[in-house]
């Protein structure tokens, strides 16, 4: 059986494989805050209040798992400064980096889909309006 995508043929193996790939990398990815985080230390290194302050909403606890996951899958990097008191900076490895253009599609794809939410929820507005009308 054959899968017909933007006029490519795909296989079923092709297709299954593909369907891997996508689930390893939403294994990373998928939280909601993994590309959040990785977004705002693609922009700069940060320490863990800087994140903290500008992903608002996210817990401590739930920023240091995040950091660790991240960090064990090579996106983000800990370093440790022997200072007083200690200073640790996160920021994204090469490897995050990578993720550029899917981030750049995904917030192309959210804009769109945005816009598509807000009109359809006008028109069916304007549709109930109408038939209470009648």
């Amino acid at each position: 059986m054959a899968i017909l995508i933007d006029n490519e043929v795909f296989t079923k193996q092709e297709c299954v494989g593909s369907l891997n790939n996508v689930l390893d990398a939403l294994y990373v990815l998928g939280g909601k805050w993994t590309l959040p985080l990785i977004l705002t230390l693609v922009q700069s290194p940060k320490r863990f209040n800087e994140i903290q302050n500008e992903l608002k909403g996210i817990s401590p606890k739930v920023l240091a798992k995040e950091l660790k996951g991240l960090e064990l899958n090579e996106c983000i990097r800990r370093t440790v400064y022997p200072t007083t008191p200690v200073t640790i900076i996160y920021e994204a490895t090469e490897h995050s980096l990578t993720l550029k253009n899917v981030l750049h599609e995904l917030s192309v794809w959210g804009g769109q889909h945005k816009e598509k939410i807000k009109s359809s929820m006008k028109n069916k507005a304007k549709s109930t309006a109408g038939s209470s009308l009648v």
